[in-house]
């Protein structure tokens, strides 16, 4: 008998997950694993395949992001966690236990009470006819997990209170509160049921810039108190490199690749992984203007013949790809010399694939090593305009420090004063000579 038809009779058996899950060849516990999973959509003609042959693992503790663009099937998979989405193949483990398909009703209701979801939409998954007290005391009235209502109103407060929120606002309902605060709702909601694994669908993508940080604070926060492991669904690389411990891309609904955060982005070695890299903005807008963007093209790939797999070429990184594809993306890893995905056209002109030049490398390190203050506020021009000369000696001092913004200002106001005294000084004259003759 083989291994999924074994987990399949365990899951009609058990009702409760063991304590800890199998454990790794690196020595880590795997709480969730992905293997091989088919979702599709629809039947017949108009059947639709979202996900296709996807497998991952999860382990114990860590931020495992799950990265794509819009349409990709990341959501898919998230819902299929939950069980909300049923799978065509495949199968997902919890703890090695089988929890896709249909499982006893007691291990059901063990999945709901150890993994939550927090949504994309803050606005349309509460519930606008029920109170906060209500919608975060849910679960734990489902699962009575409160010994009295004394003990119910203490956890919903404490959980009130984590999430940077009031009391007073646990008698309001979700409408009369901003996108930040209900997603802060949407979060104490999961939270509250002191969950082992959170799916975080895209939470912060509808939120403010300086909302975003907050939520990802909190979030960092649970998972160092709690021990939370997340699955993290985004399409903001630029956000997903600084809270993942590892990374998986997904392009339409094929796992791509999948390495460690940092080891992702200094060897993005499937296309696709180049291309969504190379879309990261730049903040700075003359930098941003020539950035060359890499283009992924499917058609790049010939699998007529070499089929491709999914396998580890090392370092824990895993890639797509057929066999030739396999030998180029390990010599590459094995060179050990990091890609550079972002490159930036010098004076416009495209930079070929591949690393950037010296200059482009200078340029780029120039402007990532520019000194915090280095501002060009305007009253450095306008002080400048008055005391020109010390102006000049300010704007030498700041460009000796690369203080380049500053250094500007100064010089702008300096010349335009200097302009300015000139003038006046020639008008009287001109009036001097005037009065004599």
């Amino acid at each position: 008998m083989n291994v999924t038809a074994t987990n399949a009779k365990t899951a009609g058996r058990v009702s409760r997950f063991p304590e800890h899950g199998p454990i790794a060849e690196n020595g880590k516990e795997i709480l969730l694993s992905i293997k091989d999973i088919d979702i599709t959509f629809g039947k017949g003609d108009s059947a639709v395949r979202a996900v296709t042959d996807a497998s991952f693992d999860i382990y114990k503790g860590e931020t495992f992001s799950l990265v794509g663009e819009s349409g990709s099937g990341k959501t898919t998979i998230g819902r299929a966690v939950i069980r909300v989405n049923p799978l065509a193949a495949g199968e997902i483990q919890y703890k090695g236990v089988r929890i896709s398909g249909k499982i006893a009703h007691a291990l059901d209701r063990e999945v709901i009470r150890n993994v939550q979801m927090v949504f994309q939409d803050p606005a349309a998954s509460l519930n606008e006819r029920a109170t906060v007290d209500y919608i975060i005391s849910e679960g734990l009235y489902n699962f009575h997990l409160f010994e009295n209502e004394a003990d119910r109103v203490r956890k919903v407060e404490n959980m009130i209170h984590e999430v940077g929120l009031l009391p007073e606002h646990l008698t309001r309902y979700p409408h009369e509160f901003s996108g930040g605060q209900r997603q802060r709702i949407g979060l104490a909601r999961a939270m509250v049921m002191e969950p082992e694994l959170v799916v975080a669908d895209e939470p912060i993508s509808a939120l403010d810039v300086s909302i975003r940080a907050q939520v990802l604070n909190l979030l960092k926060k649970f998972q160092r108190e709690q021990q939370v492991t997340y699955l993290f669904i985004a399409h903001d690389l630029s956000i997903v490199r600084f809270i993942s411990d590892r990374i998986g891309v997904i392009y339409k609904g094929r796992i791509v690749e999948v390495a460690d955060a940092e080891e992702l982005f200094d060897y993005p070695l499937h296309p696709y992984t180049h291309s969504l890299i190379s879309a990261i903005p730049i903040p700075d807008p003359k930098l941003e203007k020539n950035k060359v963007q890499y283009i992924y093209d499917p058609s790049m790939h010939d699998y007529s013949v070499d089929k491709p797999e999914f396998v580890c070429i090392g370092h824990d990184h895993y890639v797509y790809g057929n066999k030739k594809e396999i030998e180029e993306y390990k010599a590459i890893r094995e060179r050990g010399v990091p890609l550079k995905p972002i490159q930036i056209a010098e004076g416009g002109a495209h930079v070929q694939e591949g690393h950037a030049d010296a200059t482009e490398a200078a340029a780029e390190a120039q402007f990532l090593s520019a000194p915090v203050h280095d501002t060009g506020s305007a009253w450095y021009a306008v002080l400048s305009f008055f005391l020109p000369v010390l102006g000049i000696i300010a704007a030498l001092l700041f460009k000796k420090h690369r203080h380049i913004r500053n250094y500007k200002a100064c010089k702008k106001g300096a010349v335009i004063g200097f302009i300015t005294i000139g003038v006046i000084l020639l008008i009287f004259a001109l009036l001097l000579i005037l009065a004599v003759i």
